[in-house]
Order: structure tokens, then C-alpha cells, then sequence
């Protein structure tokens, strides 16, 4: 059917505020689609040819949905879309719509194409029309020219169905776009069997109308006389042109659809590279036997079929091996951890209907520590493929290696960029890790490139936390930059640490602080319970659809905040780095607190001060500062500086200035009890203090 798109059409500027009296007249509906909000108006005449009512309508494009079939959608979008793409001022095209009665009805549609001064489009009016009793007109011409045309428009089933079957990705969209696409119901098929091809036997996989399954049909070997398996054997189609035919050929199965009221019946092999893969069948109630024309259609149409079902049985099996291998690359469980409510979710992206392209390297871990602790992970490798997964499996275990062996936050992101650096790949990965002691809600976060943490109150607040970080794995390595300063935080008792990947974060057209905060806004009003907002948030994700991964992990501290022993916090302090030094003393202050020696934080932070300080100042390398408190009690609270140097520190008298050789003083003053001893080609100076309320 030939498109109207050649005539320009002219509509006022206001429209529709004024709306032509002559559409009205000619009984034309009208329509204003707005390119940049996406709003497609309509007036009273195009609400009555859509059959649609003001109140079903929201104003979007996409809620047509249920009155254009797919097929006619995706052929009207092309044609919009290659108008705009040309630079043209008009298009216009023929579809159908199903009425709610579900009758089909052909309507013509115009639209003029309104351009900025950039040459951008902005805004299409056009008039839509019922073209039913034209078309029907035509079709009644019994002259040659209208015989063309039926010709032509028996082929456009085929490339209709075609282009609706282009964009299937599974079985079951290939089903469904059969099942939905009406060329099948031009062509006055009223039932659609299918069958694939397994181990020798044929599985049916879809069958209609409703209540019309022979029972015994579920699978069937190929020997058995059921016409699915003859044209499987022959690989030849099967034409049935009368009841009589169909009774005679099939006894077994006839007896079971004579309530259908079948009158002919098509069956075609599904066949890719000369062997079948299925089967399938239309049934026939209005039809008595087929021209050549049509069985070439029908043909056709099988072949095109065939080659869908085949690139969807190929996707579904590569789908299963790229999810097979991404679960396995993930934990398989997360340990239970006392005094903590976890949740974790992993969403993986669909892009662009590619085959292997729905994993990724987002990962997520959680690795119980001694003492208390635990560690927390989130990161995501570079890339949407098998690759990205299979490095995000090795990172992933070498940061519990690492972590397990009891190294800072800071040395274990430091190691894993390395190790990633010398793998061989040109991967990098961004990482956020965080150590925390549920004893006493002490948390110290290191981020390699990765967006900064989130943590929610338990009446709902929410807030980012700044986290100072370093580059990505791997790229640090590679540029000789491996700090990683670590930042300290106090989660108190029923607050929640949620760590996520961009993927929940970054929307189109927004950038990442208003993507932190739209999800701030989400979490505080989402669910206490941490399962159910981690659910929620995948739900976003999901209803967003968006073409990144999406991994979150959910950690809720619980219990009482009293101390217990066995606390330990480690950290590195490179010399010439007063973000580190500072970042010591907070860790410092806020863990004196929490572990319930708030009155000997000032000794403790000042004591240790001047450990650290004599460190830097007397040796070339770094600090390595860690805090523990000592005994199954908790009676003693113990600060060790470790570095490279085996040069023992010494008790000096003040210098004439007054100001330096009061270090080691200081310590003695402060501290119950203070020490020396070597480790490797180094020292570690220790000092320790009675914790408040504690006997002797």
C-alpha cells in the first residue's frame, strides 16, 4: 500500500488551539507531539479513530501501545524515524489499529516535521484518518491493479513479520511477535502450533487459541503420524486443504480438533543450514485450499521464522553460559556476620540486544575478619563481556587473600592494583572497601575510583560520605601512585552502609551528584528492613533499565553499642602526606570513643602523635599505625607504630629552643606502660593505657 507522504501538509502554529474546521469537517483527527517533553496530543476526532477515551489517555506515545499491534508500531516508527534522519518536512504512512473490540482497522496518518533554527526537530503536527472503507474499496476493484497490490501486500506480511521477528531475542519473543504481529491474521490463520526440535522427539512450545492442546502432543517423536513430525522427517511442507484431507491423514490427531472448526491447515519445517530445528503449524477456519502465491508466502515466512528461532536459541544458550559464568564469579553465599544485617544484589545490563552482553564485572564481597571485623566490597571491572567477568573473579578473590591476611584497607587496595596492573589485560577496575568493627561501629573506608558510600539513619536520613580516594586498580599502579588514604566512620547502632556500583546511580542526561542525590532521596524513603530496600533499589534499576551492571551491598550494624574486646584498626601514614596524619588521629579519636575510653582520648591521640611523628621524622619511610585493645576482657588499650628503621628511639633532653627531644617524655608521662620491639628490618614502638573502669 503505497504511503501518502508526498503532499506537504500545513498546519496553523497554534494548533491545536485552534483546530482546522476543515480536519473537523473531512472528519480528521488531529495530533501535536511535543519531540523534547515526549507529549502527543490528540483531539476529540483522533481519540474516536484510536478508540480511546480522554480519560484511558496520559499523553504518551507508548500508551497507543494496546491500539497498535507491534508490527504496524515498529513499521510506523521506522518511517518517522528515517524522516527525521532525511531532513524531510512531511511523511506519511497506512497502519493498522486494533479496536477495542479487537477488529483490526487501516488508518493514514500525516505529519509535518517542525525544525529549530539548528535544524534540530522539535515538534510534529500532523492529522490521522480511517482509511478502512478507502482500502476496502480498493481491495473490492477486482481490476488488475488491485490484484498487484494484494500480491504486494501478502509479501509485506512476510517482510512485516520479518522486521517484528529482527528485534525478538528469546524463544519467546519470537512467539510472541507471531502471536501478536496481524500478517498472521490477514493471511486468516485462527491457530498457531509450534515445536522445536529435541533429542530426537518434538517439544511443543507454543500452541492456540486457548484450551485447544491435544493432549499427548507435549512431546512426540519424530516417527509418530502427526504432521509436525512428517514435515520434520520430509523436510517438506504439508498443505491440508479440506477436513476430509485432514481426517484421512491424521486420524490419531483430527479427533481432538474437530471443535475448532479447522477447514485447511499449513505445516512448515523450520530449517537452518539443512537441518530442522522445529516445526510449525497455522490452522485454518475460513479457508479452503492454497494458490501457489500463498504457499510461497507461507514458505517464506517459514524460512524467516527458522533463522529467528535459531539466533534465539543461540542468545538463550550464550545468555545461560555468560549468567553461569558471572554467578560463579560472584560469592555463591554471604557469611552471616554477628552484630550486622546484610543484604547483597547483583542486576545485570541488556545492551542493545547483543549476544553475551548481559554481564559484566560489578562485583560485590563480604569477608569476615578476626576479631570482630568485617570487610566489605564493591567494584567494577571496565567492559560488558566475559573478560570484564573473568578479571572481576580474580580481583575479587585476591582482595579476600589479601584482606584475610590481615593487611590495612590501604595495603590491600594497593596490592590488588598491582596484582590487576601485571595481569594480562587492559582492564581497570574502580573499588571501594571498608573494614568495619561491629563491636564498635568503627568503619575505615578506602576508595580506588569508586563513587563514595551512603549511610542511612534509622529515622530515614540519608547522606553521602565523602571518602578521599586514589585511582582506579590498576591505573594506579601503572602511574606509581598507590595511596590510598583511609577515612574513618562511626556507624552507630541500627544505621545502615550502603556501597553500590554506578549502575543504580548514573541516569541519561544527569549527572552523578544529581544521580547521588535522587538516590539518597530513595533510600531514606525506602524500607527499614535491609532486604527489602535492597529489593526496592533493584526494582529502580530494573524499571530504569538502564545499560550498566548494577551491584549493592547493604550492611546494618544491630546490637548494643558497648565495647568488646578484641577491636583492631590499622593504618598507613606516608611521610610528606598531612592528609594521612590527620586521617591517623581521627581514626584514633573516633575508636577511643567507641571502645569507652572517652577520658583517655586526649593522652591516647597525643601519645600516639608523637610515636607517629618520630616515625616520619627519624627514619625515610612510612608509618604503619594499628590500635587494638588488648586481653579477653578489654582491659588495656594498646597503639603500635611500626616502620622500616632498626634504630631504637632514645630519651633526649628538650633543645635550647624548647620545642624538640619532649617526644619519648611525653610518652612516659601519658602512658600506664611503653616498649620497643623488632620486626624484620624494622621496629615497632608500642605504648599502652588502662582502659576507664577497668581494675588494676
Amino acid at each position: 500500500m503505497a504511503d501518502r507522504g508526498a503532499s506537504a501538509l500545513s498546519l496553523p502554529d497554534d494548533w491545536p488551539a485552534h483546530p482546522d474546521p476543515i480536519l473537523a469537517l473531512n472528519r480528521m483527527g488531529g495530533f501535536d507531539w511535543d519531540l523534547d517533553s515526549g507529549l502527543f496530543h490528540m483531539d476529540a476526532r483522533a481519540h474516536e479513530i484510536f478508540d480511546m477515551s480522554v480519560e484511558e489517555y496520559d499523553g504518551r506515545p507508548e500508551s497507543l501501545s494496546e491500539r497498535i499491534p507491534d508490527a504496524e508500531a515498529i513499521r510506523l516508527d521506522t518511517v518517522v524515524a528515517q524522516a527525521i534522519k532525511d531532513g524531510s518536512e512531511n511523511y506519511g504512512a497506512y497502519f493498522r489499529i486494533r479496536r477495542r473490540d479487537g477488529s483490526l482497522w487501516w488508518t493514514h496518518t500525516q505529519g509535518c516535521i517542525r525544525r529549530d533554527e539548528t535544524g534540530r526537530p522539535r515538534r510534529i503536527v500532523g492529522i490521522v484518518r480511517d482509511a478502512t472503507d478507502e482500502l476496502r474499496d480498493l481491495a473490492d476493484r477486482q481490476d488488475e491493479a488491485a490484484l498487484d497490490d494484494a500480491r504486494q501486500e501478502q509479501t509485506n506480511v512476510v517482510q512485516l513479520t520479518t522486521a517484528a521477528l529482527a528485534h525478538a531475542r528469546t524463544v519467546q519473543d519470537v512467539i510472541d511477535v507471531l502471536k501478536d504481529t496481524h500478517g498472521l491474521t490477514h493471511l486468516g490463520a485462527t491457530s498457531l502450533v509450534m515445536g522445536l526440535v529435541e533429542a530426537g522427539r518434538i517439544r511443543l512450545i507454543a500452541e492456540g487459541p486457548e484450551g485447544s492442546f491435544v493432549p499427548g502432543t507435549l512431546v512426540t517423536r519424530i516417527d509418530e503420524p502427526y504432521p509436525m513430525s512428517e514435515v520434520v522427517r520430509t523436510l517438506s511442507p504439508r498443505f491440508i486443504e479440506s477436513p476430509e484431507e485432514f481426517a484421512a491423514g491424521y486420524p490419531v490427531l483430527w479427533p481432538h480438533i474437530t471443535d475448532l472448526d479447522i477447514t485447511s491447515a499449513a505445516y512448515l519445517p523450520l530449517i537452518v543450514q539443512a537441518r530442522p530445528i522445529g516445526a510449525m503449524g497455522l490452522l485454518y477456519s475460513n479457508r479452503h485450499g492454497f494458490t501457489r502465491e500463498e504457499r510461497d508466502i507461507l514458505v517464506a515466512l517459514g524460512s524467516s521464522i527458522a533463522q529467528s528461532l535459531q539466533r534465539a536459541m543461540f542468545y538463550e544458550q550464550e545468555k545461560d553460559i555468560a549468567q553461569g559464568l558471572q554467578q560463579a564469579m560472584l560469592p555463591r553465599t554471604i557469611p552471616s556476620v554477628a552484630g550486622a544485617d546484610i543484604a547483597v544484589r547483583y542486576r545485570a545490563a541488556t545492551i542493545g540486544g547483543s549476544l553475551g552482553r548481559d554481564i559484566g564485572g560489578d562485583w560485590y564481597d563480604l569477608i569476615p575478619l578476626p576479631t570482630g571485623r568485617v570487610g566489605a566490597v564493591i567494584g567494577d571491572v571496565q567492559g560488558h563481556d566475559t573478560h570484564a567477568a573473568a578479571v572481576m573473579g580474580q580481583l575479587r578473590i585476591v582482595l579476600r587473600a589479601y584482606a584475610a591476611e590481615g593487611h590495612s584497607p590501604a595495603t590491600v587496595m594497593a596490592r590488588a592494583s598491582v596484582f590487576l596492573h601485571e595481569l594480562d589485560t587492559d582492564r581497570f577496575a574502580t573499588c571501594l572497601y571498608a573494614e568495619a568493627d561491629l563491636s564498635t561501629g568503627v568503619v575505615q573506608v578506602v576508595r580506588a575510583g569508586h563513587i563514595d558510600p551512603l549511610v542511612r539513619a534509622p529515622d530515614g536520613a540519608c547522606r553521602r560520605v565523602p571518602v578521599a580516594g586514589g585511582l582506579p586498580l590498576g591505573l594506579s599502579a601503572e602511574f606509581g601512585s598507590l595511596d590510598y588514604p583511609a577515612t574513618t566512620l562511626e556507624l552507630d547502632p541500627g544505621h545502615t552502609m550502603l556501597l553500590c556500583t554506578d549502575g543504580l546511580v548514573e541516569q541519561p542526561g544527569a549527572d552523578l551528584d544529581d544521580g547521588m542525590k535522587t538516590l539518597t532521596a530513595l533510600i531514606s524513603t525506602g524500607p527499614h528492613d535491609v532486604r527489602g530496600l535492597a529489593d526496592r533499589l533493584i526494582e529502580v534499576a530494573e524499571e530504569r533499565a538502564g545499560d550498566d551492571d548494577v551491584a549493592l551491598l547493604l550492611l546494618r550494624r544491630r546490637g548494643p553499642d558497648t565495647p568488646r574486646p578484641g577491636g583492631r584498626l590499622q593504618q598507613h601514614v606516608a611521610p610528606g602526606d598531612p592528609e594521612a596524619l590527620t586521617g591517623a588521629r581521627h581514626m584514633i579519636r573516633t575508636a577511643v570513643r567507641a571502645w569507652g575510653a572517652r577520658e583517655r582520648a586526649d593522652e591516647i591521640e597525643l601519645a600516639a602523635d608523637e610515636l607517629i611523628t618520630n616515625a616520619l621524622m627519624h627514619t625515610e619511610g612510612a608509618a604503619i599505625v594499628t590500635l587494638r585493645v588488648l586481653g579477653d576482657t578489654g582491659r588495656r588499650l594498646r597503639v603500635e607504630v611500626e616502620d622500616s628503621s632498626s634504630a631504637l628511639p632514645r630519651r633526649r633532653e628538650a633543645g635550647e629552643s624548647g620545642v624538640s627531644g619532649r617526644g619519648l617524655l611525653l610518652v612516659d608521662i601519658l602512658t600506664d606502660e611503653w616498649g620497643v620491639e623488632a620486626r624484620g628490618g624494622g621496629k615497632c614502638v608500642w605504648c599502652e593505657f588502662t582502659m576507664p573502669g577497668s581494675r588494676g
